[in-house]
């Protein structure tokens, strides 16, 4: 009895897997798993990377508004003065504030310092 090649279900679930794979990893199935995994494995490790990005982004901003205000003002201060006085606001928002509304995080800083 002769071997039936892969057929139509098994290209079909397989080019499904990786469509966006260049040269012979998207044709062949071994390396086609294998660079599947990589790319899962990359996803998960870039997602967690990308979330300690933004946090210094906006910590960095913070600090930036923060010292040229002219106060001997830093942002870990503000940062523990805030949770001194339960403010509850996140790096997030204060990074927001910091870039469009510069006054506002002045008043905000001084505040806290009163």
């Amino acid at each position: 009895m002769t071997r039936i090649s892969g057929g139509y279900l098994a290209q079909r679930r397989r080019t499904k897997m990786a469509s966006n794979f260049r040269g012979i990893r998207s044709s062949l199935t071994r390396t086609l798993i294998q660079q599947k995994k990589r790319a899962l494995i990359s996803a998960h490790r870039d997602r967690d990377r990308q979330k300690i990005n933004f946090r210094r982004l906006w910590i960095t901003r913070i600090n930036a508004v923060i010292r040229e205000s002219g106060v001997s003002y830093s942002y870990c201060r503000l940062i523990h003065d805030l949770y001194k006085r339960r403010m509850l606001l996140n790096r997030k928002i204060l990074a927001q504030i910091a870039i469009l509304n510069k006054n506002c995080l002045y008043m905000i800083s001084n505040e806290i310092i009163k």
